[in-house]
């Protein structure tokens, strides 16, 4: 009997270190992932939001001073900010300003599109334009265009379609990831371009 026993004791602390060792590798995959800098994941508008209208012409713009995430940016006053240090999103519903920053080569459009193509193998709503190089003041950038779907509307059945403006920028070893999303029909042009040239590293 004592035998017995100490055989089950001994099948299961061998579990036991087969789980550790699991969990170990699981953590530094993760951690890989997050060193390597890869692009964060595409916007995507909720199905029950309603698309909400225009950002007017008389807007107030508050100016966010990130000093964890090492920038600021101006956003506009009552828009709900969720997320801190290097993630962040300001939204209106289904108005959406993600900014992610990290530690990152300067990005290109070689680059832009290989991260889009992977979100697009994940999501076969995204669809994108070829990213181009351009400048925002000072600042070299790189930007993409694309399209996401939400999903139904449990009652409607009707999606969302989400119009984003993807612009990367790079400096002394950092990335910022700026996505800009809109439902398709509102006009949030200026305010987003307000928004993008007012993006300063700190």
């Amino acid at each position: 009997m004592l035998r017995l026993q100490l055989g089950i004791a001994l099948v299961a602390l061998t579990a036991l270190l087969a789980a550790g060792c699991g969990s170990s590798k699981k953590s530094s995959t993760t951690a890989a992932a997050s060193a390597s800098g890869s692009a964060p994941g595409a916007l995507s508008a909720e199905a029950k939001s309603a698309a909400t209208g225009d950002i007017p012409d008389n807007q107030v713009f508050l100016v966010f001073r990130n000093s964890a995430g090492g920038y600021s940016i101006k956003y506009p006053e009552g828009w709900t900010q969720q997320g801190s240090a290097g993630d962040v999103t300001f939204k209106d519903k289904n108005n959406l300003v993600h900014i992610v920053v990290g530690n990152g080569a300067a990005p290109n459009a070689a680059t832009v599109s290989s991260q889009l193509k992977a979100l697009e193998a994940s999501n076969p709503t995204l669809k994108f334009q070829p990213p181009q190089p351009i400048n925002l003041g000072s600042a070299h950038a790189v930007k993409a265009v694309y399209t996401t779907r939400s999903a139904p509307n449990p009652v409607t059945g009707k999606r969302v379609t989400l119009m984003v403006d993807r612009y990367e920028l790079g400096s002394n070893g950092r990335r910022a990831v700026v996505d800009l999303g809109t439902p398709r029909g509102v006009d949030n042009v200026d305010a987003y371009r307000l928004m993008i040239q007012s993006f300063r590293w700190r």
